[in-house]
This record gives C-alpha cells, structure tokens and sequence, in this order.
C-alpha cells in the first residue's frame, strides 16, 4: 500500500478553471457525431464548442506508438479489426474511425490543440512509459490529468513523474473512499481527483460523503458519463466539481444555466 501523500488539486494547474465540463472521447456535435468518437475532427470540434477540456484513453502499437484510443481492438469502430497492441503504426494508421476519420496519435492532440486540457485514462501497460515521454516532448504536464482502471499502471505512472502530473484517486482509492467511510478520513490519498460513476454494480459511488471528504483532503470530484440534465443538476448541488459528458450541448446549457460554464 503507497503511505505517501499526494500535492492537493490546487497545487496544479489543470484544476484552475472552476468547474471542469469534459468532453468524453470529443463528445457529439452537429460537426462530429457519435460514430466518430475519439478522432481529431471530434476534439476539434468540441474545441469549437467551447468546451476546453478533452478526455481520452491512450493504447500503443506493437512498434510503440501512442495512439488516442477507447478499445483495445479496432473492430467496434473503425473499418479495420485486430488488437492495437498487435499491430504497427503504420497498419493502425489505415483504419478510419467511423469510415472516415484516422485515429490520432497523443502527439496529434496534443500539438494540434496546444491550449487543450486533456483528461488521459492509461488503458494499457505499455502505454506508461510512452505517455510519460509524450508529456516531456510536448512540456504538457500542467496541461493533463491521468487516470486508470489499473492501480499498478497508474502507481508507475506516478512514480515517473515524481508528482509532477496531476492523477486520479487509482481504484483502491475510489473503493475506500466511497465504500469504507470509517477509514477514508485516515487512508493517504496520492490521487488530485476522484473520477467516478454515480454507482457501480448497484453500489452508490459518487455519495455526498466521498464528496465532503475529497475536498476536505484537497481533492475534487468529476463524474462520467452525465448525458441528462436532471442528473446534471443533482449532482451539481451535491458539489461534484465536474462532469463528463458525450451530449456536449446538453451540458453546456445546464452550465449556462448555472453560471458554471466556463467556456466562450
């Protein structure tokens, strides 16, 4: 078990702009439906929609290439199929997204949107160490917060970066936090935020005491996937400090609405 505490959110520059609204996979909009998720014409397209922070998930290539991407296959949707981490570079660059789109490596997004914050979930265990590189070629590490479903990658990944990256609470984290609340006001917390669903497996994950106790212990809380307003608004007085959402226009209203919205 890591003992160490983390920085408090604050400490980083990626949770300086109020209330985070994060564009899952790019989101949709009129110029980037939902067939194209997780391509440069859907963050491009979300950037234009004012929406400033970007969520991602990272695979690499059998030949190392850090590609933006949710599936470990291309199947679901691109017009090719295979494993990613069985394929190089250049085959994975053929396949297109939705028919049309190619899929972008990190190094795109994070050129290609220079002001962007992107929100990185590490979806495999070779994707560390190239992340990390990703992040000194391109002087992002103020610019990204990272996360992942492993608490072995994510521990590596910190350890990399020595605290200069801002991660989410790893799932041993989450599970302590909102299933254990006679430990979670003692337990070290190496996360800056919590990023969560309203529930899993029937158990209530984003509560009002993970809440009141993540920001008692300086970090934040972010829930996926929010794609109605009802449930926008609830969790909004609960106190979550953002929401992830593919209905980018949904979102942006209820934020609106709420003097939250911190886009143009």
């Amino acid at each position: 078990m890591l003992t160490r505490m983390g920085r408090p959110a604050l400490d980083y520059a990626y949770f300086d702009a109020g209330f985070l609204a994060l564009a899952h996979r790019g989101g949709t909009t009129d110029d980037a439906p939902a067939e194209v998720e997780n391509s440069m014409r859907g963050f491009l397209a979300a950037w234009e929609y004012g929406f400033r922070y970007l969520e991602t998930d990272v695979h690499v290539t059998s030949d190392g290439v850090l590609v933006a991407f949710h599936d470990e296959v291309l199947d679901r949707v691109t017009d090719a199929s295979g494993a990613l981490a069985d394929l190089p570079w250049a085959e994975v660059a053929q396949a297109r997204i939705g028919g049309t789109e190619p899929i972008p490596r990190l190094d795109d997004l994070l050129a290609g949107l220079p002001d962007a914050r992107f929100n990185i979930d590490l979806k495999a265990d070779g994707a560390v160490e190239p992340l990390v590189d990703a992040l000194d070629r391109h002087a992002a590490h103020d610019r990204v917060c990272v996360g992942s479903f492993s608490g072995r990658r994510i521990g590596r990944f910190r350890r990399l970066t020595s605290g200069r990256v801002a991660t989410a609470a790893s799932p041993v984290e989450v599970a302590v936090f909102a299933l254990l609340p006679g430990i979670r006001r003692l337990w070290p917390l190496r996360g800056q935020a919590f990023q969560i669903p309203q529930r899993h497996y029937g158990l209530p994950i984003a509560s009002a005491g993970l809440i009141e106790t993540a920001h008692r212990r300086g970090a934040v809380v972010h829930v996926w996937t929010i794609n109605d307003r009802p449930t926008m608004e609830r969790l909004i007085d609960c106190g979550v400090d953002g929401l992830v959402s593919d209905d980018l226009g949904e979102l942006r209203t209820v934020l609106r609405d709420r003097d939250l919205w911190e886009g143009p």
